[in-house]
């Protein structure tokens, strides 16, 4: 690596800065879409983290939407009701439960997937092709960034 100076770590803060603002921004207005799936954005979130991370346990489940295990038991239950999510015991411990989502929920999520990627799409109809290639490039450099700090 290289030694960082007070600017170059002055420069740093400061693209994290807009980062965090503009990815904030461009999710609530995504997000807006979302009520075309009849969710809430809760159930939503945790039916996204089913299908990318495959089943889990209600505590991995809580644990990857950061609330606690009650709030993540109504969720799933809500999910359960809608069909979107089953609830299997855990053949290795009768305790603990593995929440997997449903055909119907996997369609449900892709569809409102769907709808958030059209809308950021609509949302990028005014730039130039040359400004679409420079987000394409910064996007692989987020996506790099958050690799290397193991974040995704």
């Amino acid at each position: 690596m290289f030694n960082e100076t007070r600017s170059d770590e002055k420069r740093r803060i400061e693209v994290a800065d807009r980062l965090h603002s503009a990815a904030i921004h461009l999710l609530r207005n995504a997000a807006r879409t979302d009520t075309q799936s009849g969710q809430g954005p809760a159930r939503l979130s945790a039916l996204s983290v089913l299908v990318f991370g495959g089943p889990k346990t209600l505590g991995q489940l809580a644990d990857a939407e950061r609330v606690k295990p009650p709030t993540m038991s109504r969720i799933v239950a809500c999910l359960k009701k809608s069909s979107l999510a089953k609830i299997q015991n855990d053949g290795s411990d009768a305790r603990k439960i593995r929440i997997t989502v449903t055909a119907k929920g996997e369609r449900l999520l892709q569809e409102a997937r769907r709808r958030r990627i059209q809308s950021l799409a609509e949302s990028l109809k005014s730039l130039e092709k040359a400004d679409l290639e420079t987000l394409r490039q910064a996007s692989e450099l987020i996506e790099q960034a958050l690799r290397s700090s193991a974040q995704i």
